[in-house]
């Protein structure tokens, strides 16, 4: 009746074995360390690097504890693991030196962080240690204002170049040109051709409100945004920022940055983990631009090149591999105008290729260009902390137009994916400004989860002490499915990776509450039917049997609340749901299959059972005589 199948007990034993192997790396500890990562969107990271700078260190007298190299989407990143601060410091200042020898334009970013102390076996088997939140783990927390003004002037720029370029298209002539606070002014030199222009500008550029002044006898055109687009613009430039920064964040190896909306033109970032705050703060306010320009390899331009001189009206860039070129400076194309790039390959030649998809006026503009280029070289260019560095310059073979855009050209397949992304990156689509910025030590985090594990081991240690007082022998078996409620609740944090917070730690003691409230239960109602004079056998099995009905609907209400918590609630609320649920789904499996598991091993093989330690019964104590002649 009170037995387990072979299976189950495995399962169980299964399951323990798993929740302390995956909660282990959180006793652990971290150790302070230094990240090196790219400081330029095209200079990628290999393995070979972990090598170079051990040895530069062990020159210098500096053993690292740990060097690893983690693959990213980006490229990769070195960490270095030290068992002492200092060391982390002197290394750092070491590899500052090697790698980045100009100290005004650097190429590599030398961040310091922290990492787990979990042994290389630990590691292997994917077993990690739970994330901690800003307010566990310390950190830096900022605040970000967008600039709106500046993406609206950026969009109302776009939109004079494109009404520019329709009238040119149209063989419209006009007078002047010029930006205005809502828009833009256009003058032209008869009635006629001011009309023209209204209707070809209204077909071609639906986003603009054309409007003719009264009394105008300079035919003149005002242009304005409508307020639709305008607020679609602000929509655009807040996400477009947060996309970028996560792409930034990622240099730094944040493990679980929060990165979200605030308001209509804010933007908060939290970094738990990071100690090198000023690093931070200069990824963030990094900026960088794509553009598209032409490239002059007349025999004049390459004359004047090779004696160095610049003729007036290029500019002089490097191309990837460290050759020279001579760039128009009129922009053809920016980056505003991909809406995609993808890696591939030419349809012809078969070589590796970055397919580009342009917006409708890019493409317009890269067919008219194109047209009027054949033969000639067209650069992609980025732009980074005011220099900048051609990725590729083919050759234009055709006119391009549909808006698809091939690049190849001499690059492998991991240059034509990591151009794609680069292009599918982009950059800052406004300016932002810092206005608030706050740092946690990690003394304070740690004070916070030496307060949340008191807390918690308090609370449980209460409970143990009452569960044992109050149900003695059963109260121990509850006590023991608490403890590994406990253990496979951290198990389940560490193997999903997420992330504590202190709230989360409020969920762990509810979730204590919680759990041996569902003993509670099976141990009265066990209670109750040695009342009714069953057997002890009897009364465990429908103890359990019985409660289980009651533990289910109890345990799935709250687990809609919870629910309703982790899909609609944000930040604190979110981190207390994501512990919540999950200590919920760990306390039905440890109060009912745990526990039960281990009173069949104590009680299951007793054929005689004549008495179980579960306390008082109170009344209507159990006879065994008195039952056996009913």
């Amino acid at each position: 009746m009170n037995r387990y199948p072979l299976w189950k007990y495995v399962l169980i034993l299964l399951a323990l074995v798993l929740g302390v192997l995956y909660t282990l790396p959180n006793f652990f500890g971290e150790a302070p360390a230094v990240q090196v990562s790219s400081g330029k969107s095209t200079l990628k990271l290999d393995p070979a690097l972990v090598d170079r700078l051990t040895e530069q260190l062990k020159a210098q007298g500096l053993q690292p504890d740990g060097a690893f190299f983690e693959q990213t989407l980006g490229g990769g990143t070195v960490k270095l693991r030290f068992k002492t601060t200092d060391d982390q410091l002197k290394a750092r200042d070491v590899i500052q030196q090697a790698l980045n020898p100009r100290a005004d334009a650097p190429e590599y970013i030398v961040a310091l962080n922290l990492l787990s102390r979990s042994p290389h076996w630990l590691t292997s088997l994917h077993a990690l240690p739970m994330y901690l939140g800003l307010d566990l783990r310390g950190g830096v927390h900022f605040l970000l204002q967008v600039d709106m003004d500046k993406a609206l002037d950026k969009r109302k720029d776009s939109l004079l170049a494109s009404a520019k370029q329709a009238l040119r298209e149209g063989d419209l002539r006009y007078a002047s040109a010029a930006r205005t606070p809502a828009g833009f002014v256009m003058t032209f030199r008869d009635a006629d051709t001011q009309a023209k222009a209204r209707d070809l500008l209204t077909k071609n550029l639906p986003d603009l409100t054309l409007t003719v002044p009264e009394n105008d006898t300079a035919f003149t055109l005002q242009a304005s945004m409508q307020p639709a687009i305008e607020q679609q613009a602000r929509e655009y430039a807040l996400k477009q920022n947060i996309t970028t920064l996560h792409n930034r964040i990622n240099e730094l190896g944040v493990a679980e940055p929060v990165i979200q909306r605030q308001g209509a033109d804010r933007i908060v970032v939290q970094l738990p983990g990071v100690q090198d705050t000023a690093k931070a703060k200069d990824i963030l306010g990094r900026t960088a631009t794509l553009e598209v320009r032409l490239v002059d390899d007349s025999p004049e331009a390459v004359s004047a090149l090779n004696s160095g001189i610049v003729p007036f009206g290029l500019q002089k860039f490097t191309e990837r591999g460290g050759r020279s070129l001579l760039l128009k400076q009129e922009v053809i194309l920016t980056g505003d105008n991909l809406t995609d790039a993808q890696a591939g390959f030419d349809q012809q030649t078969k070589e590796p290729a970055v397919h580009l998809t342009l917006d409708s006026q890019g493409a317009r503009i890269f067919r008219n260009v194109t047209r009027e280029n054949i033969g000639k070289r067209m650069a992609i260019l980025l732009i980074e902390k005011g220099q900048g560095e051609v990725i590729t310059a083919p050759v234009i073979r055709d006119e391009i137009g549909g808006g698809r855009v091939q690049i190849s050209g001499q690059m492998s397949t991991v240059e034509a994916a990591d151009t794609a992304l680069l292009l599918r990156a982009g950059s800052l689509a406004a300016p932002m400004d810092i206005i608030e910025e706050r740092t946690i030590g990690p003394s304070l985090g740690a004070d916070n989860i030496d307060k949340g594990i008191h807390s918690t081991v308090y609370g449980f240690a209460v409970l143990s002490l009452f569960m044992v007082v109050y149900y003695l022998l059963f109260g121990v078996f509850s006590v023991f499915a608490l403890a590994v409620n406990v253990l496979l609740l951290f198990a389940l944090l560490s193997v999903l990776q997420a992330t504590l917070t202190l709230p989360g730690l409020a969920a762990v003691a509810l979730t204590l509450g919680m759990a041996i409230d569902a003993n509670v239960l099976i141990n009265e109602r066990i209670r109750e039917e040695l009342r009714e004079g069953a057997t002890p056998q009897q009364a465990i099995f429908a103890g359990y049997e019985r409660a289980w009905a009651t533990i289910l609907d109890s345990n799935i209400t709250t687990l809609i609340a919870g629910l309703a918590l982790l899909i609609f609630g944000s930040g604190p609320v979110r981190g207390f749901a994501v512990v919540h649920c999950l200590g919920i789904v760990t306390s039905i499996f440890s109060s009912v299959v745990v526990s039960r598991g281990v009173v069949n091993l104590w009680y299951g093989n007793r054929k005689k059972l004549d008495k179980v330690s579960i306390g008082q019964i109170w009344k209507g104590e159990y006879n065994p005589a008195s039952a056996k002649n009913a």
